[in-house]
């Protein structure tokens, strides 16, 4: 059987092999499909662009476009979205299936309540304050809430027709051995680094739902390459006086998150979780070691002839994002207002900062003690750490603006992200990863902080 045969077999079970398969699959329109949509993709996602002033990629522009379009109807399209993100659990019957569900969906509630008072003017001062509701309102949920369903528009022409397998053949060598997942994995991580972690993992959800990534390999994924975006590291940068040393932050932050990533898949609990497919068949990739190219374009064409209409693709691909859309913006609202609470109205954090203080003065950070609690908060929310060491040392500054990013995990956002994906994460697995990667982040980044400014 031809390279081309076996690849078609793999991707599509049950097709006659004795079939004239070459000319069909290599057809004019096929090759259209893969060379326009998958560079729509590409240009929407990754090909940062200046418009107005602000240089972005153009999907980032485009949600802009729309929300100035919308003006207030951004808030209510929100509101909408939260209030059935809250009603959904009770509506599927699934909001008791655990202890984790119970309380999520108990927050959503909350977060539906909270998000009404925003939006309404009614709530009670402390909620009403700049820094508090309007804030997570305005900066989080509604920017979130319309990247996640817009962006899996083009989500659709990225991954849909045959980029996903042709990057991933060339990054074999790369993403396999270092990351102990596939090549196509690479398309994750740049995706969530110029664009989004929710776009990152509604990538990931999507393709472990087609059984091309298995159980371990979607968790590393998840916990290891759905960090912030570039843009958002502009704003952590700017609010600690980083921005004079933006080039030197941006690329030991982005070694330290993927160094971190490679440690984590090799210790507990990723390293033992199962190579098991979602519907219990999945379709690996092929390990290439000759002829990339030509394989590259064989499986590229393959996923081309065999992807769904494109209204269809486009279909499923913004229900997912409405989908998670609805998980994660009540969530987002509900948790991230408490972390703020138990940061600036309580003594929790201050305990809490005692687990990473012994490790924060044996790096000899400066400010050992604060350094310890932003780690602390770091679970909670990624930005809240910059908030507490303003008025610290350079150093101090910078190792906690990395370490918010190379963490990963934060229940605000991210955690309701992965929980509301397919992605079957346990919570005290999401809080030992959280665990491990603040400890090996403080680890690498403190000492090259040290070395370097």
């Amino acid at each position: 059987m031809s390279e081309l045969q076996e690849s078609v077999e793999t991707h599509q079970p049950g097709l006659n092999q004795n079939s004239d398969l070459l000319a069909p699959i290599h057809s004019i329109q096929n090759i259209i499909k893969f060379l326009l949509f998958s560079s729509i993709g590409i240009f929407m996602f990754f090909i940062p662009i200046e418009w107005n002033g602000k240089s972005s990629i153009p999907l980032d522009h485009f949600v802009t476009w729309v929300r100035s379009l919308i003006g207030n109807g951004a808030s209510y399209y929100v509101l909408i979205i939260v209030v059935l993100g809250a009603i959904h659990p009770f509506y599927k019957k699934t909001w008791n299936r655990n202890a984790v569900e119970v309380v999520f969906s108990l927050f959503k509630v909350l977060g539906a309540i909270a998000t009404i008072l925003v939006i309404f003017k009614a709530g009670p001062a402390w909620l009403m304050a700049e820094d508090m509701g309007p804030y997570w309102l305005n900066f989080l949920l509604i920017p979130i809430g319309m990247l996640v369903p817009i962006g899996a528009v083009f989500l659709a022409l990225l991954v849909g027709y045959g980029l996903l397998e042709f990057i991933g053949i060339f990054m074999q060598p790369i993403m396999r051995p270092i990351w102990r997942t596939p090549g196509r994995s690479a398309i994750d991580a740049v995706a969530s680094f110029v664009g989004s972690y929710s776009i990152g993992l509604l990538i990931t959800n999507r393709v472990y739902k087609e059984g091309k990534y298995t159980k371990r390999e979607a968790v590393i994924i998840a916990t290891g390459f759905s960090t912030v975006s570039a843009t958002f590291m502009i704003v952590v940068a700017k609010t600690l006086d980083l921005m004079h040393i933006w080039n030197l932050y941006f690329w030991l932050t982005l070694v330290v998150t993927f160094a971190v990533t490679a440690i984590t898949v090799r210790l507990r609990p990723i390293s033992k979780m199962s190579d098991d497919y979602y519907s219990g068949e999945g379709y690996p990739e092929d390990v290439i070691k000759k002829d990339r190219l030509k394989v590259a374009w064989n499986q590229a064409m393959v996923t081309a002839s065999s992807a769904p209409k494109l209204w269809r693709n486009i279909f499923e691909n913004v229900r997912d994002g409405v989908l998670m859309a609805m998980g994660i913006l009540p969530t987002i609202m509900s948790i991230g207002l408490l972390g703020l609470i138990l940061v600036n109205q309580t003594p929790v954090f201050d305990y809490i900062a005692y687990v990473f203080y012994p490790q924060t003065a044996l790096l000899q950070i400066p400010e050992p003690f604060l350094a310890a609690k932003a780690a602390a908060i770091n679970l909670i929310d990624m930005f809240v750490p910059s908030l507490v060491v303003l008025e610290t040392s350079l150093e101090t500054r910078f190792i906690i603006g990395s370490l918010s990013v190379s963490v990963i995990l934060f229940f605000s956002s991210l955690i309701p992200c992965i929980m509301s994906t397919e992605i079957p994460l346990k919570m005290r697995d999401i809080i030992s990863i959280w665990f491990l990667r603040t400890v090996f982040s403080l680890m690498l980044i403190t000492p090259l902080a040290l070395l370097f400014l």
